[in-house]
């Protein structure tokens, strides 16, 4: 009966351990992007599917637009400090985790 060396066996166990973790992080990391997307999402309504309006809308599209000024935008539509008809009270059910996914996602977003 041929035994096995050893080494071999940690080089096969530190192989499959790297290729779970890979699998896992993969795993991970496409459920982060999907729940971004998710919570984006609720800005279809207005802003258009993928944050992108009618052409000719009032509405402003979200997509490519920088993230620093959509965080402080909706802080300021937040905090009441710029004028709205419906985004003072969707913001505040927000919270700055919340608004930087979604400025986050709409910033990298292609046009």
């Amino acid at each position: 009966m041929k035994t096995t060396s050893p080494h071999l066996v940690r080089l096969l166990a530190s192989t499959a351990l790297a290729l779970g973790l890979s699998a896992t992080a993969h795993a991970q990391d496409k459920a982060t992007q999907l729940h971004n997307r998710a919570t984006a999402a609720m800005c279809a309504n207005c802003h258009g599917t993928e944050g992108r309006t009618v052409e000719g809308s009032a509405i402003p599209s979200l997509v490519g637009m920088p993230k620093e000024y959509q965080v402080l935008q909706m802080q300021a539509f937040k905090n009441g400090t710029r004028p709205a008809t419906v985004m003072h009270q969707i913001t505040k059910g927000l919270t700055d985790a919340q608004i930087d996914t979604i400025a986050s996602y709409y910033a990298a977003t292609k046009r």
